[in-house]
């Protein structure tokens, strides 16, 4: 854990080195100004350990306001950094020497003028991001199956992930997601990781909203990384006392039309937990969804499953940070198909993680209408 903050700090700091360099042109001639910009970059380096203390401490107001001081922060410096970086790579390469670039044009370097420009991007990408992190989508799935059993011509089932509800994603939030729930009226409603996110002491309220929802065949849930952050036992208790039935490396009929497994996220598996052995365990001629808060599909396990959906990457969450999580998951955005017929469905997320905004990677809710039909006919698959 130790290395993780510092590692993290360290990058973190590095970004606001760059982007203070890349605002310098505004501040020269400017002491006082400039060292007030250093000053509020060193608070806001450290807040997110801050919030952590002040959440901890019982001090969950000001934990909240730091947070969204702090977080929204974060994602304004991301934006900056990613065209500060753009910027000085330009500048880097045109003052290589001549013999190397003779055909690049000598410019000086970048002055207010494209250091007030980027600001001004900056925040204005920063707004829209915001505004869109509160726009979620309704995405629609058509997917057809022969294993439906007989008397059953189509399933409704409603996917919801990474809500992150906590500090930041509370109730103003949740309502309009229990509002669209209820519209789309799911006969089945899954949550695949990541429902809470640190401190759950301010949720209890939430509960009330989450029991309106009360689907014919249920609503289900596994484990995500940030369950565990938030404590693992308190994660579960809430989300059980919202109505959610935990599918902890297991699985199970639902009405005798659908099969649901469920396994906990990585941090959690230790030597007891083998997928291929849980997937294997739960063959049956129903079709099968398998909930796992992590996109990553095994070559092999793809023959137990149908259909599984999964999460956490958000798509990046904040354009082009897309391209960093795509190394790690690359099957981070929507329907894949996979080997033996099989699909993998992972969705952008539906709440937001540190930075209250999204960038291109907009939020949503993900609705499969599972019909009866030639397996495979849907043609939203990449």
């Amino acid at each position: 854990m130790i290395l993780f903050l510092t590692l993290a700090i360290s990058i973190y700091t590095a970004m606001h080195c760059l982007v203070f360099w890349g605002i310098h042109p505004l501040l020269a001639g400017h002491r006082y100004a400039a060292l007030a910009v250093l000053l509020w970059m060193l608070l806001m380096i450290i807040a997110p350990m801050g919030v952590r203390l002040l959440e901890t401490g019982g001090s969950p107001q000001a934990a909240r306001l730091l947070a969204l001081t702090g977080y929204t922060w974060m994602g304004l410096v991301f934006i900056a950094f990613c065209i500060f970086t753009v910027i000085g790579l330009a500048e880097l390469l045109l003052r290589l020497p001549p013999f190397l670039n003779a055909a690049l044009p000598r410019l000086p370097p970048h002055g207010p003028l494209i250091a007030a420009a980027v600001l001004l991007f900056t925040l204005a990408t920063g707004i829209y991001g915001y505004v869109a992190a509160k726009n979620i989508r309704v995405e629609k799935v058509p997917i057809y199956t022969d294993k439906l059993p007989a008397g059953t011509e189509s399933l409704r089932v409603v996917q919801i992930s990474d809500l992150h509800l906590g500090l930041l994603n509370r109730g103003v939030f949740l309502a309009p997601v229990i509002s669209r729930l209820k519209e789309l009226k799911p006969d089945l409603l899954v949550a695949t990781g990541d429902v809470v996110d640190a401190q759950l002491n301010c949720l209890d309220d939430l509960c009330a909203m989450w029991q309106e929802i009360d689907p014919p065949l249920g609503k289900f849930a596994v484990t995500g990384n940030h369950e565990v952050y938030a404590g693992l036992k308190q994660s579960i208790d809430f989300l059980q006392r919202c109505g959610f039935v935990m599918l902890r490396n297991t699985g199970l009929s639902v009405g005798g039309m659908v099969r649901l497994i469920g396994i906990d996220d990585e941090q959690l598996w230790d030597h007891t937990v083998h997928e291929t052995a849980i997937l294997q365990a739960q063959q049956s001629g129903l079709f099968t969804i398998f909930l796992k808060h992590r996109p990553t599909v095994s070559a092999d396990d793809a023959q137990y499953f149908d259909l599984q959906l999964s999460g956490h990457a958000h798509r990046g969450q904040i354009f082009p940070f897309n391209f960093v999580t795509g190394l790690r998951y690359p099957m981070q955005d929507g329907l894949y198909r996979l080997a033996a017929g099989s699909r993998l469905y992972t969705s952008r997320g539906t709440g937001t993680w540190g930075p209250p905004m999204r960038v291109l990677s907009p939020p949503e809710i993900t609705v499969f209408d599972i019909g009866r039909g030639k397996p495979g006919s849907s043609n939203q698959v990449p």
